[in-house]
């Protein structure tokens, strides 16, 4: 007669340490991690490739909040007890890739391609939204309060900067992008 090993279970499921949501929550971690690392040298980039002042402007203080949603996140990593580790983020780094071909198929000095750089740093802004807010319910789940308000902040973060890429689409750049020949 064979036997069948059965797969113990953990003897307290309200242990968060051995916890699948929590391993799902610093693998939603690392993931993000790599994403804003990656995300912080691309804004470099499309901020040179901005025609106009408010756009470059706007993506150089993007870049500067990025870099500081990285240091939150490695205060996050510490507050669980986990190494600050990057797995690398293929949504991420997609974007960041069709950020680059927007910029290489719009034309230098024009107004077409910062409402290609809008697009493109949007996309970004929203997988960061969904991922901050998942993120932070994750967090508030587990019982990482503090963890979760830095999140929370950074999710903050986020919304703000998508508004102020609408506001500037919406007021200067897609109007004298309407007029530019192809």
């Amino acid at each position: 007669m064979a036997t069948t090993k059965a797969k113990k279970q953990p003897e307290n499921t309200d242990n968060v340490e051995e916890s699948a949501l929590k391993e799902l929550f610093v693998d939603e971690l690392k993931d993000i991690y790599w994403a804003e690392k990656h995300l912080s040298k691309a804004l470099v980039k499309l901020a040179k490739a901005a025609t106009s002042d408010e756009l470059r402007s706007a993506l150089e203080t993007h870049k500067e909040e990025t870099d500081n949603q990285v240091t939150r996140l490695e205060q996050v990593f510490e507050m669980i007890e986990e190494k600050a580790a990057a797995k690398k983020c293929d949504a991420m780094a997609g974007l960041i890739e069709e950020s680059e071909g927007i910029v290489e198929d719009t034309e230098d000095g024009t107004m077409t391609r910062d409402a290609g750089i809008i697009s493109a740093a949007q996309k970004s802004e929203h997988y960061e939204i969904a991922s901050y807010g998942t993120l932070r319910t994750l967090a508030n789940t587990l019982g990482y309060s503090e963890a979760a308000q830095l999140l929370d902040e950074t999710l903050a973060e986020e919304k703000k900067t998508d508004e102020l890429l609408t506001q500037l689409a919406e007021s200067i750049i897609n109007v004298s992008a309407k007029s530019e020949k192809a």
